[in-house]
């Protein structure tokens, strides 16, 4: 599978940094994505556009890693960074707005995430992980 633009991959140190250069260059963040490589490795991916030109940044970490939040940096990460805490049990510090895995989440629901999915190859599709019941 391709993506279209440019895909920089970077270090947990540098992710502040590099969506702070992508806004100086006068990038708009467009969202960000997230994906289980497998059960203990996520792979986060942010995504800016330029002039219809997009840029993809790709950072992977161990599932259980806190991840800096960039919502200083753009204000609206806000939103997508919440997301991703409720689907995928990511945590974020430094939220300007911190929902504590309750944007989506009911107080009914005990366990997240609730995102079962992992990649097994690139021409694999995603397959449930039926393994790991809540």
């Amino acid at each position: 599978m391709s993506m279209n633009g440019e895909v920089i991959t970077i270090g947990l140190d540098q992710v502040v940094g590099a969506c702070a250069q992508k806004k100086a260059e006068g990038y708009r963040f467009v969202t960000m994505s997230c994906t289980a490589r497998d059960p203990d490795t996520l792979e986060i991916l942010y995504h800016f556009d330029k002039a219809y030109r997009l840029k993809h940044l790709r950072l992977t970490v161990p599932r259980h890693t806190p991840l800096p939040s960039i919502s200083d940096v753009y204000f609206a990460a806000f939103l997508v960074e919440n997301e991703l805490q409720d689907l995928f049990g990511l945590r974020f510090h430094g939220l300007v707005l911190d929902y504590n895995q309750t944007l989506y989440l009911d107080s009914e629901v005990v366990a997240a995430p609730f995102c079962k999915y992992t990649v097994e190859s690139s021409e694999a599709a995603a397959v449930p992980n039926v393994a790991e019941k809540p």
